[in-house]
């Protein structure tokens, strides 16, 4: 039995022009789970997105860590919905983020304001009823994670398969982790448990930054041992629990 470890990035900018982007705050999340790592079983492999809140969280993880090099892999597929192109299809004025972002920023409850709009935005995409504005609908979305799951257990398979072939004693990857968003986790979590959309967002509001999720999987079996982890954080004290 091998376990994936879903790791969410760590606080960006949610509602600025520029959201791929850690926060102080972000850093130091991954940080905190780098060094709550250490008492945990050794990673061996770790996969993650390519945009840029993934790579800094997991460089951020591994500072906290400061664990031996362990092999990285970038694989896109476990990059965030564009969150840009569904905010610019949701609200016509909105082409310009930048201008949106201070345009709320005037409100009297500017967090509160985004958050349901955004929520709207999302409902509008996931609906399917406009795939053909958006860039990447939410089904190709689901799909597009689900492969990228997908190409893990298999190449992990794969490998478990050859050692046994050729009789090696090679160190096979037990524990991997994978720094990714929100939505993919709660995507692949949906695909696994067979839940519907309005679950799958449910699930997508609740992660926390730099949540756990664990996965376990052998020839047989794909399972959720446990869900949006972030006991780092609680250890660390309320302040460092962040949804956004």
């Amino acid at each position: 039995m091998a376990a994936i470890y879903l790791i969410r990035h760590g606080q960006a900018s949610f509602g600025s022009a520029d959201y791929d982007q850690l926060s102080d705050k972000g850093w130091q999340q991954a940080a905190l789970l780098g060094q709550y790592w250490r008492s945990r079983a050794t990673p061996c492999k770790f996969y993650c997105g390519d945009l840029l809140r993934h790579s800094q969280t997991l460089s951020s993880f591994n500072e906290g860590y400061q664990g031996s090099a362990t092999p990285t892999i970038i694989h896109s597929g476990f990059n965030e919905f564009d969150h840009v192109d569904i905010l610019k299809n949701y609200h016509a004025q909105w082409q310009n983020l930048a201008k949106m972002s201070d345009e709320i920023k005037q409100l009297k409850n500017p967090n509160k304001t985004f958050q349901k709009e955004f929520s709207n935005a999302l409902n509008r995409w996931v609906s399917g009823d406009k795939d053909e504005e958006y860039k990447e609908s939410w089904q190709q979305f689901k799909a597009r994670c689900i492969r990228a799951l997908q190409d893990i257990i298999a190449q992990e398979l794969a490998n478990k398969r050859q050692f046994k072939a050729d009789g090696s004693k090679a160190k096979q990857s037990k524990d991997i982790l994978v720094f990714t968003s929100g939505g993919t986790i709660s995507v692949i979590v949906q695909h696994i448990l067979k839940l519907n959309d309005q679950q799958a967002l449910e699930i997508n509001q609740q992660a926390r930054n730099t949540s756990v999720t664990k996965l376990l999987f052998s020839e047989n079996l794909l399972s959720v041992d446990y869900l949006n982890n972030y006991s780092h954080l609680e250890q660390a004290g309320d302040d460092w629990v962040t949804f956004r």
